[in-house]
């Protein structure tokens, strides 16, 4: 590759329209989480707009190394307002990158590489299609009554602890 330079990159664009989760409300919040995203700036603007019931909906998505930074965005904001729905789907999208010859004779290289996209939908109302793939019903309540399950919890409870 020392007989290259790095040309162009060509990558497929996200629209809202090819977000692949199915009964998505039309005036949701989709919220692009990039790799130099602050998590404050994400998470106060979210959150800004669901105290204020402007959505009620918010779609999170990240690319390549912004998919934890995402997942991050969406747990915090999920248990900041007890969010009883999430859908998450994983896909792929296309970048081509193009490598132009510094030596004459040589052709241009392209390549194609797919990069791992995720979306993680929440929402406050149950969702037209609850039953799809990737659709979790989170319940805060029962997470509480597990935790005061382990804080309570000795080694005598255990059956073979008496032997």
């Amino acid at each position: 590759m020392d007989n290259y330079y790095k040309g162009k990159n060509v990558e497929e664009e996200l629209e809202r329209s090819k977000i692949p989760i199915n009964g998505i409300p039309e005036n949701f919040l989709w919220m692009q989480v990039k790799g130099g995203s602050k998590m404050q700036n994400l998470i106060s603007h979210a959150a800004g707009i669901l105290e204020d019931k402007a959505a009620t909906v918010v779609v999170w998505t990240g690319v390549g190394v912004a998919i934890a930074k995402a997942i991050s965005c969406a747990e915090i904001i999920k248990r900041q307002f007890s969010i009883p729905h999430q859908i998450t789907k994983l896909a792929y999208k296309s970048v081509e990158e193009y490598w132009e010859p510094k030596v004459d004779g040589l052709e241009t290289i392209v390549v194609k590489r797919q990069i791992p996209v995720i979306h993680i939908l929440l929402s406050m109302e149950e969702l037209v299609d609850c039953n799809q793939l990737g659709s979790f019903l989170n319940m805060p309540h029962l997470l509480s009554r597990q935790k005061d399950i382990l804080e309570n919890f000795t080694i005598d409870m255990l059956p073979f602890s008496k032997l």
